[in-house]
């Protein structure tokens, strides 16, 4: 589906995310004397490492395993198909996982998606629940908004570290200079995150829309996401940070929160017009 609100405001934060790349490599060329080719190669290479890390670290975190396509899991291995089918995308991997809550995530891009399933959110929905929360997974997947996020974190955390180092090398050798860094690298890591969260939020919205659109209704997901957050607050768990930016829950609503209140996105279901979100 063409969501040019979705794209355009990715392309705004992409472009604001690679300054705060650029600005760190030209500091690291111009201040410490680092060859640029190495800044660049070095920089580059460990965003993408970071990209195929947190993939991972997304489903070592969590347990998953391959979620087998007979018995009890047939039905969500076909509706998954049927649902990638009409979004134009190949069936992602499906893993199943303890996570402790109900919840799912996609990770991964378009080829080579993945989306985890927790068994306690199998538990609590009905089958069109379990199927509005697949589309959303999916959706993410089409949208590429997964790709994004990943990268986001990635150049987020290059910058904490970076401002980190500058402060240290800077100053004095001393462990009050040591904290200073590591406080100004928090902040400079938040600050970058502010950005990432400008498009999070959004994502969440159109994804909904998409699932609502490919199910026929936002009733089900509605009714899904109203289980899932009475789920996650009676089991007084939350998912592990390093995937709560995926989930389709996000866990308590913050002022940084991936996510936005889950009221609002039940009340946008449940009066859905697909349009409005294109």
């Amino acid at each position: 589906m063409n969501h040019r609100g979705l794209q355009l405001r990715m392309a705004i934060v992409g472009t604001i995310l690679f300054g705060f790349y650029l600005a760190i490599a030209t500091v690291a060329y111009a201040a410490f004397g680092i060859p640029l080719a190495i800044v660049l190669i070095g920089s580059f290479g460990l965003v993408g490492i970071q990209y195929v890390i947190g993939k991972k670290m997304a489903i070592w975190s969590t347990g998953a395993e391959d979620m087998p396509d007979e018995g009890e899991y047939a039905r969500v291995h076909r509706s998954v198909e049927q649902f990638s089918d009409e979004m134009g995308i190949e069936k992602p991997r499906l893993m199943v996982a303890r996570m402790g809550v109900p919840n799912a995530f996609a990770t991964g891009r378009r080829g080579a998606g993945i989306v985890v399933v927790s068994e306690e959110l199998m538990a609590i929905l009905d089958h069109d629940e379990l199927e509005g929360v697949l589309a959303h997974e999916l959706a993410h997947i089409e949208n590429r908004d997964v790709l994004t996020m990943t990268i986001g974190q990635s150049i987020a955390m290059i910058v904490g570290i970076a401002v980190h180092w500058i402060v240290m090398m800077t100053g004095e050798r001393s462990i009050a200079n040591y904290f200073l860094g590591w406080i100004a690298g928090m902040l400079a890591q938040m600050l970058v995150m502010v950005f990432v969260m400008a498009i999070s939020r959004y994502r969440e919205y159109v994804a909904d829309a998409d699932a609502a659109a490919v199910i026929g209704s936002g009733d089900p997901l509605a009714r899904a996401l109203e289980k899932i957050s009475r789920g996650a607050q009676s089991s007084g768990n939350e998912v592990d940070d390093s995937v709560a930016a995926l989930c389709i829950f996000g866990g308590a609503e913050r002022l940084l929160s991936t996510h936005p209140p889950t009221e609002e996105r039940i009340s946008r279901l449940q009066s859905l017009e697909v349009a409005q979100y294109r």
